[in-house]
This record gives structure tokens, sequence and C-alpha cells, in this order.
């Protein structure tokens, strides 16, 4: 990476993890990587984005090989700050307990060691997670979810993610819990994980996107555009908007009754909407609930940076 390309992709406004150890973090998805090494006064240096690399199949080594160049970059960079741990958080389906990455399409492993590779090409004790898991949990000890000990993390965006955080600690059941987005809401569409019905297949940014142009032909810009046209009153916009803020009330009302958060914090691309979410949402979830504590529906703080403020959080409890 060029000079002008490291410089651009610098942290702008991280949230600071606070005094603490140097830290490595790398949060790895399907299409880039984002890696930083954090100071001891908890800031991030050299924040950057960079492509993760393609290969047909499973990425495991390539990535494990892009990551240890990745840290002797930052680290030389830097050469007075000496990390002692490297936290790493992947997609798809992890077991973190066993360090393993059981399944990830986007990235082609199946019960990979993640966390004993990256351990062994980097040199330093490795903590490993989910990506969406530790973005909650930077959520929760820096962000929107941080005045509450059981909370749910939703992340809207393409797809749809979730974790759990409960009596302060994550609740993750073998890598399974959290997955919101595959939480059934209805018996169709088809979703692409081969379920029918599937939250995410109606309700995510990009279900938004995809069923506005099966039923119009024409190509919004992004779902907020869709929401934008329902508030205009383009009544097939405003059909798939309902839709969805349904299908998202329904989950969160089974969400409540079942698990009973304090609060529900939602992240991700379609948080962006606002009032037209939230309010929508606050109402829609009281007329479908009792007796239930309803919870506080509030805006994730930390955008796109939760993964890796994580990672990193999770490094500091290794070092």
């Amino acid at each position: 990476m060029s000079t002008a390309e490291s410089e651009g992709a610098r942290a702008v406004g991280v949230q600071s993890l606070g005094e603490g150890p140097a830290v490595l973090a790398f949060d790895v998805g399907g299409t880039d990587i984002k890696s930083a090494l954090f100071a001891p006064d908890g800031t991030a240096l050299d924040l950057r984005r960079t492509p993760t690399p393609v290969v047909e199949g499973d990425r495991t080594a390539t990535v494990i090989d892009r990551l240890g160049d990745l840290a002797r970059e930052l680290t030389s960079r830097h050469p007075d700050v000496v990390p002692r741990a490297v936290g790493l958080v992947v997609p798809g389906i992890v077991d973190a307990d066993a360090g393993l990455g059981v399944f990830a399409s986007n990235l082609g492993w199946r019960d990979a060691p993640i966390r004993d590779l990256a351990a062994q090409r980097l040199g330093l004790p490795v903590a490993f997670d989910h990506d969406v898991r530790a973005a909650s949990w930077a959520e929760h000890r820096l962000g929107g979810a941080r005045a509450y000990s059981d909370s749910v993390v939703l992340v809207i965006g393409t797809g749809i993610a979730g974790a759990l955080i409960l009596g302060g600690e994550p609740y993750t059941a073998g890598g399974y819990a959290g997955e919101i987005g595959h939480s059934p809401i209805a018996d169709g569409p088809v979703c692409p994980c081969g379920a029918r019905g599937c939250l995410e297949a109606v309700a995510s940014a990009g279900a938004i996107v995809r069923r506005y142009l099966d039923a119009t032909g024409d190509v919004p810009d992004g779902a907020k555009d869709v929401i934008a046209r329902a508030t205009a009153g383009d009544p097939i916009a405003a059909e798939i908007w309902n839709s969805a803020l349904d299908a998202l009330a329904l989950s969160l009302a089974q969400l409540t009754a079942v698990v009973a958060p304090q609060a529900i914090v939602i992240g991700g691309g379609l948080s962006r909407a606002g009032g037209a979410l939230f309010d929508e949402l606050r109402a829609r979830l009281a007329e479908r609930l009792s007796f239930h504590r309803i919870p506080d529906l509030v805006p994730a703080e930390l955008s796109g940076n939760a993964g890796i403020l994580g990672a990193a959080l999770r490094a500091r409890e290794l070092a």
C-alpha cells in the first residue's frame, strides 16, 4: 500500500480503547481486511482497509499469509509500539473456544483452525471471534450497549447479523447463537441459505433493494432510496418497506418474549434511516407486546469500526 493509500485509510474519530497493552487487530471480511495497531493509550495507529486475497476454494492459507504481511507493515511503521497479543475476527460460523472457523461461504473454509494458524504465523497469542459478536462486545464496552447488561446487537446491511450479550457476557452456543437474520418470519421467500422465510430475505437492505428491482425493473440507489420513494408516495416501495418493518418487528418481538433484552442496538447501513426505522419499530413492537419488558431500541455508536475495536478488546484480554 502506498503512503497516500495508507493516509487515506487511517482511522478518523475511532473510539479509543483506553489505557492498556498494545495489540494488533484484524477484522477479516470476504471483500476486505481491516487492520490496525492499537497503542498503549488505546488509539488506533494506521487503521487501513486492504483487499482480502482472492483464490479459488479455501482461502485460509492466503488470508493467514496476508495477516502476517499486514502485521509486519504495521509494526515496522511503529517500532516503539510492541504488541503483546492479536485480535482476529472473521465472518461465518465461528467456534471461538475451539479457535475454529466452522464455516464461511465467502471465504471457503470449513473447520479451519484459524486461531492456531494465525498464532503460529504471527508469533503472538491470538484472541479469535466472530466479527459481529466482536462488534457487539465493542458496543457493550464502548458504544450503544454500554448501559445494559442484557442486550442484542443487530446489524442490518446487505444481510442481517446479530449477537447476544446476556449477564454482561456473550452468549455463543458454540458459534450458532445470534443468527437472527436466519430466523423464520414467514413461509417465503427462499433465502440464499436454503431455508424459507428468513428475516434477512425480507428485511435486510439487500433484500429491500432486490425486492424493489424484481417488482419494478427499476434499480434503486440502495435501501435508503426505496424508503425515500415510499415516503414520497410510491405504492410499491411503501409495500416493500412496510413488510420489512413488519418482519423486523415480529423478529424483535420474538426476541423480547424469549430473551427479554434490556436493549436492542441496531447498526449497519439501514440504521441510518433514523426515525423512519426506529420510530416505526418502537410503535410496532409496542403494538405486538403486552406484559413484556419492551427493550430500548438504540442506534449503534461505533459504525463500521465496531468489529476491529472488538478484536482489539479481545486481544487485550489475552495480553
